[in-house]
């Protein structure tokens, strides 16, 4: 069981989240304005903390904007291993800018999803700040932290197509950074980012070694990323997926498991609030506990599983979509993809994220678990998943 004070934080975190999801249905029942695309990122309850482009605590951090139509944004999470010693100096930018005409040390390049149900959580927050703080150390990456769009501003597909953006964003940048000397009068990037070469990514990024990280709904869309990473194959290059990490992905389905009995109120997520977000986020017309974007084992779901890239899975005791993340897990390894799981102890839904909970001894060795398993890929690097 849990520690007392992680079960009083979710009794007050339960609250917080059924009251904000009771909030969204009921303006989406009253407010008969057309939704926009431009889309929210973040809700005004949430603490976000700022970037810093100089590195603080080993890491330097810069936000933008790829997407001038809307409010897609990234947070690039840098470690200062990619830089050699002493570190240069900050030029006019007032932040990390790397020397031209030298040679730069390459780091593989992390997708990061925050959870939040599709309807909550940020990119910026400080909890997902921290955690990208602490996996950028631990993995030597690079990091870089997707602000998606959240329902029900932005319905199905809106997140996942954002996730699509940025990951033939990052092919885009590293085809610029090939085709385009950066020096010392390049610009940063232009207004939203999207057509000029990224400088840390340009100088450290290595898209061949590309792992896909998700936390609760953000697994989702990372496990939707993979499924597109291996259609598309060749036509990504360079960037190449070689592994993805779900981190307690918020899957659900029409028939319930064990667990979606058993724990249907379960600590911080339970089931009714489950049921709402997925409410939330799909179109009316689409509502289906068994929409593909739900159930990981929906029929006719393509590619084949044997072509997906090796899949860890993190699970947590007292989480009640626990199962259906194991059965997902089982069914890959039946057709001899790696994809182990991690099952922790007395844990909780997004135990090892949520800012409460980042400095507990779980959160920290679940990050150093995390670590050694995708070390294994990015340290072999280019490996290609397609069909």
């Amino acid at each position: 069981m849990p520690n007392l004070v992680v079960q009083l934080y979710s009794v007050f975190f339960k609250y917080q989240q059924k009251h904000l999801l009771q909030t969204l249905s009921q303006s989406c029942l009253t407010d008969q304005k057309p939704s926009s695309s431009f889309g929210v990122s973040s809700r005004p309850h949430e603490s976000i903390a700022a970037s810093n482009p100089s590195f603080t605590d080993g890491v330097a951090t810069k936000d933008i904007h790829v997407d001038p139509f809307s409010s897609l944004s990234l947070r690039i999470f840098l470690p200062d291993t990619a830089v050699t010693s002493p570190l240069p100096s900050t030029h006019d930018y007032g932040g990390y800018l790397p020397p031209p005409g030298k040679f730069h040390r390459k780091l593989p390049v992390m997708l990061q999803f925050h959870g939040g149900g599709f309807v909550s959580g940020s990119n910026e927050s400080v909890g997902n700040d921290l955690f990208c703080r602490r996996i950028a150390k631990l993995c030597d990456v690079i990091v870089v932290a997707v602000g998606y769009r959240l329902a029900p501003e932005t319905k199905y597909p809106g997140a996942f197509e954002d996730g699509l953006k940025v990951l033939n964003w990052l092919a885009k940048q590293a085809n610029l950074a090939a085709c385009r000397r950066l020096d010392s009068q390049s610009h940063i990037f232009d207004s939203f980012g999207a057509s000029m070469v990224e400088p840390w990514l340009a100088a450290h990024g290595d898209p061949s070694r590309c792992v896909l990280l998700g936390a609760s709904s953000g697994a989702n869309i990372a496990d939707y990323l993979a499924r597109k990473a291996v259609e598309a194959g060749k036509l990504l290059d360079p960037v190449k997926v070689v592994a993805q990490v779900l981190m307690f992905p918020f899957f659900i389905g029409s028939t319930p498991t064990h667990s979606e009995i058993k724990l249907a109120n379960s600590y911080f997520y339970d089931k009714a609030m489950c049921k709402l977000a997925w409410n939330l986020f799909l179109p009316q017309e689409q509502f289906n506990l068994d929409h593909p974007a739900a159930n990981p084992l929906t029929a006719g779901r393509q590619p084949p599983l044997k072509y997906m890239p090796p899949t860890l899975t993190v699970v947590a005791e007292h989480d009640f979509m626990r199962d259906r993340a194991i059965f997902y897990s089982e069914e890959l390894r039946k057709v001899n993809v790696d994809a182990p799981v991690l099952d922790y102890k007395d844990a909780v839904h997004e135990f090892a994220t949520l800012d409460v909970l980042l400095q507990t001894p779980q959160a920290r060795v679940c990050a150093e678990d995390v670590t050694i398993w995708v070390k294994k890929y990015i340290s072999l690097g280019g490996h290609e998943f397609s069909y």
